[in-house]
């Protein structure tokens, strides 16, 4: 009796793992098969929430694996492929998705000759895999393969099952009630935690649901757990992703989740709705069909409840994982309820902007005072935390313009809008700056080095006057600091330009540093331009005559920086060495 047992068990354990292997020959197999076919349709098949569901479905049936769905989509979201309410959609249709093997477990698992199906397959698709060695259908030979392994998995299921209850009969085990269907559930997260795969889960679940092992209740429950089970895989896969993707994985979880507690507590209504289900669409009866169609209806039940609740699901989670950057990245002053006081909204704005101003300025301090290559990964944050409060002081901007203001107020607007700008672009050309940097070596000539250093420590200084918030600042005091810069500009940019001609320095590295040298000058540019419009906006706010601010309102000081540092440098070297950039002209956008 013992030795029937442990035979027993151990067809059981093999039965499994063909079943398991069958489903990764697949899966692995069609997804390569496919090509890029899959997440093209994942990229631009989710504009919407009902294109996300059908996506999710399709491509889920496809695969014969929500595990690798949910993992691409928390991926793409990872990525900023897939915004969060698009991953909402695809992580719906998924789990709807993942009732295809259900019903292939239903419909052909329990009438059809599993092996002579399951035969002829493997031999098609080890014929394609021999065959086709680095071609697409060598994949899709594998993807037959695995078919065919995935019935002969169940056909040893089976037997097993219809042997094993011969000896044991688990519907002892529930007569406890809800305890009984507890059980039950928590077996069926624990299968699929284990086997890493609800599928997998699922097939056995039917299979001794269909030998008669386990009644339907019970099989019922065990479904429902293995649903629950399934968030495993989204759990795992958010490990070192960032915010966004792991709002992905929650609302995975959520979504089965709440869908298992409803299943769970309405159980014995949805059993007798699958009953009328199964006649209305005169279905063979039988315990595996009946749970493929209660798997169908949980899942259409959930998209039924979170469909609706997507919108209110995404800005729930937008509040959940803050990170660091994303904390900076959200206007702390852009209240909405001001927006309709005019001067209220523009004090708003003029506080934003210090903000945004503090972040552009530590970025170009920071590169600009490093010898070596400052942290690209960090000013890249940084830049896009900027843009975003930008985009932010954009829409608040538009908004509480609308309507009958003060003139006063109403030019405050423009120059704020201006303002960010000029601080966008810092934060565009000190990322630039950095990346060159990054790619540079130290000179070996001491002079180049000396003046490098110069010209750095000078423009952290003229960075520092630029500060409109210093309660030291004056315009003055910055006019004088461009005529320094400038002469420390020309005197640089002569010296390389002599380095390049008379091979001290490689040609690529001149070039290079004369590309880093006008992005450093469009830096002080957009600095001297945002402290000068900084110090108009905050008269206009406060209304005071500020003899600094009329002093500098010629627009022509606008361009103070270029013209001093455009002067004919002092060099026989060849002038055409400082090629025009796209960056040179490029940043002139908001400069007008």
């Amino acid at each position: 009796m013992a030795m029937m047992g442990i035979h027993l068990t151990l067809t059981f354990l093999g039965g499994v793992g063909l079943f398991l292997l069958g489903m990764r020959l697949m899966t692995d197999g069609l997804k390569v098969a496919a090509g890029d076919a899959l997440r093209e349709i994942l990229a631009r098949g989710t504009a919407t929430t009902p294109r996300g569901i059908v996506s999710g479905i399709a491509i889920t049936a496809v695969v014969q694996s929500s595990s690798a769905v949910i993992f691409a989509t928390v991926g793409f979201v990872n990525a900023g492929l897939l915004t969060l309410f698009q991953a909402v959609g695809v992580v719906i249709g998924s789990n709807i998705g993942t009732t295809a093997t259900s019903w292939l477990v239903a419909i052909v698992g329990f009438k059809v000759d599993l092996q002579a199906l399951a035969l002829p397959a493997i031999a098609i698709g080890m014929l394609l895999r021999v065959t086709g060695q680095g071609k697409r259908r060598a994949y899709l030979g594998d993807a037959l393969t695995g078919f065919g392994i995935f019935f002969l998995g169940l056909d040893v299921l089976k037997a097993s099952f219809g042997d094993f209850g011969e000896g044991f009969d688990l519907a002892e085990y529930t007569g406890n009630g809800v305890l009984s269907l507890l059980m039950f559930a928590a077996i069926g997260v624990i299968m699929t935690v284990v086997m890493n795969s609800s599928s997998a889960s699922l097939a056995i679940t039917l299979t001794a649901a269909g030998t008669g092992l386990i009644p339907l209740t019970a099989a019922a429950a065990m479904v429902i757990g293995a649903n629950v089970g399934t968030t495993s895989t989204a759990l795992f896969a958010v490990i070192g992703a960032t915010s966004s993707a792991r709002r992905a994985a929650v609302a995975h979880v959520l979504f089965n989740v709440v869908v298992g507690i409803v299943a769970f507590v309405s159980l014995p209504a949805l059993l007798w709705l699958v009953a009328q289900a199964a006649q209305l669409m005169r279905l063979e009866p039988g315990p595996a069909t009946s749970l493929a169609v209660f798997h169908t209806i949980t899942k259409l039940l959930g998209m039924a409840i979170f469909w609706p609740a997507t919108p209110r699901l995404v800005r729930f989670l937008e509040t959940r994982f803050r990170s660091a950057e994303e904390d900076e990245g959200q206007p702390r002053h852009l209240d909405r309820h001001i927006a309709s006081t005019p001067d209220l909204a523009l004090d708003a704005l003029n506080m934003e902007l210090q903000r945004i101003g503090e972040i552009a300025r530590r970025g170009a301090r920071d590169v600009v005072s490093m010898e070596g290559a400052t942290a690209l990964e960090r000013l890249r944050r940084d830049r896009q935390i900027i843009e975003r409060l930008i985009l932010a002081t954009a829409e608040f901007s538009n908004r509480a313009q609308y309507g009958e203001m003060p003139a006063s107020i109403a030019e405050g607007f423009p120059l704020a809008m201006r303002v960010s700008r000029y601080y966008g672009d810092i934060a565009e050309h000190v990322e630039e700056v950095a990346r060159l940097e990054a790619t540079l070596t130290t000179p070996t000539d001491p002079a180049i080095s000396e003046a490098l250093t110069e010209f750095r420590r000078e423009t952290a200084h003229f960075l520092s006057l630029a500060d409109p918030d210093d309660e030291e600042f004056s315009m003055k005091r910055l006019k004088h600091a461009i005529k320094d810069f400038a002469d420390d500009y020309q005197a640089l940019k002569a010296l390389l330009l002599r380095a390049g001609a008379d091979d001290r320095l490689p040609v690529r590295q001149m070039v290079a540093r004369l590309d880093e040298l006008s992005h450093v000058r469009r830096i002080v540019d957009q600095a001297y331009k945002a402290a000068k419009y900084t110090r108009r906006l905050r008269k206009q706010l406060h209304h005071y005559r500020d003899d600094e601010v009329e002093e500098s309102g010629d627009a022509r000081d606008d361009d103070a920086v270029m013209r001093m540092t455009s002067a004919a440098t002092p060099t026989s070297g060849d002038e055409s060495a400082e090629r025009p950039t796209g960056h040179d002209t490029g940043s002139e956008r908001g400069s007008g």
